[in-house]
């Protein structure tokens, strides 16, 4: 690391002016039911950009919810970078004054500080930073703020424009740890079909419960041990959750539907047909034994993405340039042993790396558990040397 940068850095962003950046974006809604949603947080961004004098538009994705998009351009002879995360938050459910900054302890509460616009705001600083220090970089840093984390319609819309990109800086919060994997992601239901009767007259009807029960222990049985022998050295195994099961109307009736919702997560390099025929192959077999079995698997209506992309799994060479520089500078910036780790949730990440090939890692500070929570917070310690860390990444990265 270049110490003579990293100081540089330091003199020229505060730890106060990333702060009041956090607090300008937190204080804007963009949860589900804001009118344009994201779009105010996206102006906000831009209007910070501008006045510093860095390239930055909005660009509207769906229903007036927009993307804003900045660059600090290289002289186009070095690697491009993009730091990216998600303008939109969860309502605020419980939590008092959500849309205010609150400081306490050294954490910063407030909805959104840690998912994501915490992290968010240390990107922002740190190209103001690299911005105001008149260093010429090689290579493009771009940064991304995209709506709709559920969906990822920002990042696709990214995507779609086929942005030159070397690899990606994903801002969800990993504790500064640097997390270069997670698991692909599927919701999926199924809708088993019984025959409504008066439990007076069982053997006339069908009981959709039973179905399902039959079926689930037949994952057990079959599919659950071959989901947990798939493996991945840094994230570990495959998984799957069964979710929530529903079904009947009322004890002295036979249940004529009953639904099953369940998670499944799999490691890099499984292939998604294989996933979802896993489950399909147990189905087939329970037509053909039973002809009084019916049951229709669908992905559930919240993990529907646009045509042609599913919530792909993570995976990047921990040899890779954008690792390596990462860990050297965080080492040195934390003064600690950095830890290789993978990411719990899904992010766009996966996305970024399956269908563009970007190298991509997910590195933000703050801990995922308090995302959603009625007590978001952000350690404020962490806050400051993120930015630092982001400008001298940048720096050498692009350089």
């Amino acid at each position: 690391m270049d110490n003579q940068k990293a100081n540089l850095i330091k003199e020229l962003i505060s730890e106060k002016e990333v702060i009041e950046i956090i607090k300008e974006l937190v204080e804007i809604p963009s949860y589900p039911g804001i009118t344009s949603q994201e779009t105010k947080v996206a102006e906000k961004i831009k209007s910070i950009f501008e006045t510093e004098g860095i390239d930055v538009e909005t660009q509207e994705v769906i229903e007036g919810r927009c993307n804003v998009i900045a660059r600090i351009k290289g002289n186009d002879s070095g690697k491009n970078l993009l730091l990216t995360g998600h303008t939109d938050t969860v309502p605020p459910y419980d939590m008092e004054k959500a849309c205010k900054l609150i400081e306490k302890d050294n954490k910063l509460y407030g909805r959104g500080t840690v998912d994501m616009k915490g992290p968010l705001a240390c990107m922002i600083a740190s190209m103001i930073a690299i911005k105001r220090s008149k260093i010429e970089l090689k290579g493009d840093l771009i940064f991304a703020g995209v709506i709709d984390e559920e969906g990822s319609e920002g990042t696709i819309d990214l995507l779609k424009k086929e942005l030159d990109i070397d690899s990606a800086i994903v801002g969800e919060p990993s504790d500064l740890e640097i997390c270069v994997a997670h698991r692909g992601l599927e919701w999926l239901e199924f809708d088993f079909i019984g025959k409504t009767v008066h439990g007076g007259k069982q053997e006339e009807g069908i009981n959709a419960i039973v179905k399902a029960s039959n079926f689930i222990q037949r994952i057990e049985e079959e599919v659950i041990p071959k989901i947990y022998k798939k493996t991945h050295p840094i994230i570990g195994t495959s998984s799957m959750n069964y979710g929530t099961i529903n079904g009947g109307t009322q004890p002295s009736t036979v249940a004529g539907n009953c639904k099953l919702k369940i998670d499944r997560r799999w490691v890099p390099k499984e292939d998604y047909k294989d996933v979802l025929k896993e489950y399909q192959d147990v189905l087939d077999d329970m037509y053909k034994k039973d002809d009084k079995f019916k049951c229709e698997m669908k992905v559930m209506k919240e993990s529907v993405m646009r045509d042609g992309y599913v919530h792909e799994a993570m995976e990047t060479d921990t040899n890779s340039e954008i690792v390596k520089i990462s860990k050297n500078i965080t080492d040195e910036i934390m003064d600690k042993d950095t830890k290789l780790t993978y990411f719990p949730a899904w992010t766009d990440g996966g996305l970024l790396s399956s269908y563009a090939d970007i190298k991509t890692i997910v590195f933000a500070p703050g801990d995922l558990e308090s995302a959603h929570s009625s007590k978001e917070f952000i350690d404020k310690n962490q806050v400051y040397p993120a930015t630092v860390i982001y400008a001298l990444i940048a720096i050498e990265y692009c350089s």
